[in-house]
């Protein structure tokens, strides 16, 4: 019986050995599948949390304003055995109400800790130098998953003169605690659940998922994964726990050669940033590129009555203005057909187009059909 155990155990490790070696001749141009997809269910969680931060000098928030902080500190104190009289007004320039936001990574065990980051939601003019009050971070579900506490590491910073004038460097209203969160409670995950695992592509598409299945099928297996649609990718996995988590290291390391990707060019209307993809071809047409310069001059004159002293009349200043329009001398160039990136880049640098001119030219192409590229506009 141990006999057999052994042998078993030399037989995975010749069969991870000759994967692990498949990988190693696999194209340098190619990508790992680590870097194209990930493991459907396999995902970080947002956690959120309200909290209080305390120990700020006099830049906490204003209680007339933020009556919630003052709500807060009361309940907290309540817990504590300290009762508030009635009609007692608090003046706490040293607490800021503040909401904590965390990720929870995938498998992440009670007892690891995690990093936080705090924000002021009042009016708290920085919480440098607060230390954040044990507060409970809750998923989605409402459940506690992790309890945040410590001291701020506040990057920005304030400073105010009596006159009124002040300078601010980055944001000193919100801030990190590294490894401020304890978890409390894992997520459940269906990793080990089903007999398959699904890998979903970053980007979709149809080639891609099939060369990933086809390489894996060539690696692991014929009938080992199957392409599902555009994005996800079937594979069939082992069940035990131990055999699948070294199942999807040799997985995630299979290199596949991509899919070439659509032919697009980005227009960003705000910035008048142009990104054009690598595809992007044009067929044959003649662009001008030319603009009006309208030039208006102003020459005021004096206007002297008939008889210069006499009292007929005073002297005034008139307008005279000049208006000169000229038209720039147009530059006309040719695409030919199956023109490239960069040869489009070049034409237009020559005629000195700003990136304005160039989406007008962009857009002008694509309406007379000669860019055969999807254009987007942002």
């Amino acid at each position: 019986m141990h006999q057999r155990t052994r042998e078993q155990r030399w037989l995975r490790g010749l069969a991870l050995l000759a994967v692990f070696l498949l990988i190693g001749t696999q194209s340098a141009l190619a990508e790992r599948v680590k870097d194209l997809a990930s493991v459907a269910g396999v995902r970080n969680n947002q956690l959120v949390g309200y909290g209080l931060v305390v120990g700020l000098s006099g830049t906490g928030d204003q209680t007339t304003q933020t009556p919630f902080t003052v709500q807060s500190i009361i309940n907290m104190l309540t817990q504590f055995g300290v009762t508030i009289p009635p009609g007692v007004s608090l003046q706490l320039k040293n607490v800021a109400a503040v909401t904590i936001q965390a990720e929870l990574p995938p498998f992440a065990k009670p007892g690891q800790t995690i990093d936080v980051t705090v924000a002021s939601i009042g009016n708290a003019k920085s919480l440098r130098g607060g230390s954040l009050l044990m507060a409970p971070l809750r998923g989605a579900d409402g459940n506690v998953y992790a309890i945040a506490q410590g001291n701020l590491v506040v990057g920005g910073f304030g400073a105010s003169g009596d006159d009124g004038s002040s300078v601010t460097v980055n944001i000193p209203s919100a801030g990190r605690i590294p490894s401020g969160a304890t978890v409390e409670r894992a997520v459940p995950s269906d990793f080990l659940a089903s007999e398959a695992i699904v890998l979903n592509l970053h980007t979709p598409d149809f080639t891609t998922s099939n060369r990933l299945a086809e390489q894996i099928n060539t690696i692991m297996g014929e009938g080992t994964a199957t392409s599902v649609d555009a994005v996800s990718v079937a594979v069939r996995a082992p069940v035990d726990n131990r055999q699948r988590s070294a199942f999807v290291s040799a997985l995630e390391n299979i290199d596949v050669e991509p899919g070439a990707v659509a032919a697009k060019v980005i227009v960003n209307s705000r910035t008048g940033t142009v990104v054009i993809g690598d595809n992007v071809r044009v067929t044959p047409a003649a662009v001008s590129h030319g603009s009006l310069v309208v030039t208006i001059s102003e020459r005021p004159f004096a206007s002297q009555p008939n008889a210069p002293f006499s009292n007929a009349g005073e002297t005034v200043v008139l307008p005279d203005s000049d208006v000169e329009i000229t038209q720039e001398q147009g530059s006309m160039f040719l695409f030919e057909s199956g023109t490239s990136l960069d040869e489009i880049v070049q034409a237009v640098n020559r005629v000195g187009a700003a990136p304005g001119d160039l989406v007008a030219i962009l857009e002008a192409l694509k309406q007379a059909g000669a860019l055969r590229a999807e254009l987007v506009v942002i």
